[in-house]
């Protein structure tokens, strides 16, 4: 048998992480030995996850090397003037400018000009000096560096510098034109740091990998580096359910933060309720995951609490079982140029729950294309209201009929298989 090619993955998510961004890396590391490729993962050994799911440690494969190395980090100082505040911007969700507490400030204030590009930055160095004699010791000739957090592209950095080794950057998400970034209180000269670090990384990585065609392109005008987009996907799994929700079940997988409140949309759902004594009587919506007070407020405020299911925060698994069993879910994406790029990992798992996706962004966003292309569901902006009150009626009209389906078409090259052996062709180019 030919022996394996070594690869050094770095990211801060692995788990017991819960959420979307240890899935990416977790799946990669899955396949990777199928395509000739020995994954060796490096990640914190005391990490501050704002999110813990349990059961991703049994999709872990048993045979992969895991390295680990302890991780000073700055919300475990801050839990101790607000443990609520740091858990919370943590987790990402940050309150409205007008909503935020003094200390809210503050921590955001000092989180966005003396962590930079981000809170873990003091895990680098440590990491270089571990990382550095690891690599050397088991001659591996590739690393990888999977942000955010971006400073972990700082860990690549220093190891392509000192080693002039092989390097692959993949972003999840951009850098500096990620939406939060305005929220971070930044100084003039913050915003110059993040941007220069931003090209560092973009000029000396040896590949780049990004998740969508929007980034892609921002990125094209910021380097002549190679760069590849390698989506988020799905895995098949054994999830099973018994059948559909009696009820018309309106499900919302994943976190709500501030910014990604459609009230037009809440107000639709409103006027069909007082209009519509059936769907009244038949209409659920699903929170299920991280919602921000703000969010709440609005859902409220147009008088759903009465048809609103608050499930929180719950294991991989179940949320399957949430897509599989609601009769429409719900995608929502901030209204903005910056989101365009924005790909949610729950979208394709969306795509294979055979449950019609109601899609609500920014226009000509990579989401709206994956959407329109496999046939999965309706995508909207946050003015079409009239469409977005027809479209729900017709998918009510087809629940009370027994006939509201999907019919998907090009799913197969959005499956983490074929996305891995993707990955390993940039790899084995290298």
């Amino acid at each position: 048998m030919d022996k394996k090619k070594k690869i050094l993955i770095i990211c801060y998510y692995w788990p017991p992480a819960g959420g979307p961004g240890v899935q990416r890396w977790l799946k990669f590391v899955k396949y990777l030995p199928d395509f000739g490729i020995e994954p060796i993962v490096y990640c914190p050994e005391n990490p501050n996850y704002p999110i813990i799911d349990e059961s991703l440690i049994n999709e872990v494969p048993s045979d992969i090397t895991v390295l680990k190395q302890p991780i000073k980090e700055p919300y475990a100082l801050a839990s101790l003037f607000s443990k609520k505040s740091a858990k919370t911007i943590s987790s990402g969700v940050i309150p409205k400018a007008k909503k935020q507490s003094l200390i809210e400030k503050l921590m955001l204030y000092v989180r966005g000009n003396f962590f930079i590009p981000d809170a873990r930055k003091n895990w680098v160095k440590p990491s270089v000096t571990y990382l550095s004699e690891y690599i050397q010791k088991h001659h591996i000739k590739t690393i990888i560096t999977t942000g955010p957090p971006h400073s972990l592209h700082l860990i690549g950095l220093q190891l392509k510098t000192q080693l002039n080794i092989n390097w692959i950057s993949d972003f999840r998400d951009p850098w500096t034109t990620i939406g939060y970034h305005k929220d971070l209180k930044l100084s003039q000269s913050s915003q110059q740091k993040h941007k220069a670090l931003e090209l560092q990384v973009l000029n000396l990585a040896d590949e780049i990998i990004v998740t969508s065609n929007h980034t892609k392109n921002e990125f094209q005008n910021k380097t002549k580096q190679p760069i590849s987009v390698i989506t988020n996907g799905y895995d098949p799994h054994s999830v099973r359910v018994e059948g559909k929700d009696k009820k018309f079940t309106l499900s919302h997988i994943g976190s709500l933060l501030s910014e990604r409140n459609p009230k037009v949309f809440w107000k639709v759902l409103s006027e069909l309720i007082t209009e519509n004594e059936v769907f009244s009587k038949t209409f659920q919506l699903n929170l299920v995951g991280l919602v921000s007070d703000d969010v709440m407020e609005s859902i409220y405020q147009n008088g759903l609490k009465d048809h609103l299911n608050i499930v929180g925060y719950v294991s991989h698994d179940e949320a399957i079982k949430f897509q599989m069993q609601s009769q429409l879910l719900l995608l929502i994406e901030i209204d903005s140029e910056d989101t365009k790029a924005i790909i949610p990992g729950k979208v394709f798992e969306y795509l294979i729950s055979e449950t019609p996706i109601l899609a609500i962004g920014p226009e000509n966003s990579d989401v709206e294309h994956i959407i329109k292309s496999t046939h999965t569901g309706t995508y909207f902006n946050y003015n079409d209201k009239g469409q977005l009150k027809t479209q729900v009626l017709k998918y009510f009209e087809a629940y009370q009929n027994n006939n509201l389906s999907v019919m998907a078409i090009g799913l197969q090259p959005y499956s983490r298989k074929a996305l891995t052996e993707k990955l390993s062709k940039r790899i084995n180019s290298l």
